[in-house]
């Protein structure tokens, strides 16, 4: 995923924590806040050292990368934050794509209905 899709700057995931709205599944919670001024979604991924060692997090982060460039066409142009719960670190990433479909759908995430 290129730099220009990725939330980096505490500030950013501050503002974004705050002023944003939260969805939840058992697995992950999004929160998504509009942003017009974006060309494009801009994500920021946050999986906590509790979930397993650095090998688990970073195979659970690449799994949450795929899956959003796998849908880059259908995300709305908004900035979400992905995070990790704890039963994220038993999923497949087949699992872990369709998760996050699900709780995207809640979120409202998606410019046309995913099936």
């Amino acid at each position: 995923m290129e730099k220009a899709y990725r939330i980096k700057k505490n500030e950013d995931f501050q503002k974004i924590y705050k002023n944003g709205k939260s969805v939840v599944n058992r697995q992950f919670i999004i929160y998504r806040q509009k942003n017009s001024e974006n060309e494009h979604f801009r994500l920021g991924i946050s999986v906590s050292k509790k979930i397993g060692n650095a090998v688990t997090r970073n195979r659970i982060k690449r799994a949450i990368r795929e899956s959003f460039t796998k849908h880059k066409e259908d995300i709305i142009k908004d900035d979400f934050i992905v995070i990790a719960r704890q039963p994220s670190k038993e999923m497949t990433t087949n699992e872990i794509n369709k998760s996050l479909e699900h709780v995207m759908k809640i979120a409202k995430g998606f410019n046309k209905r995913i099936t």
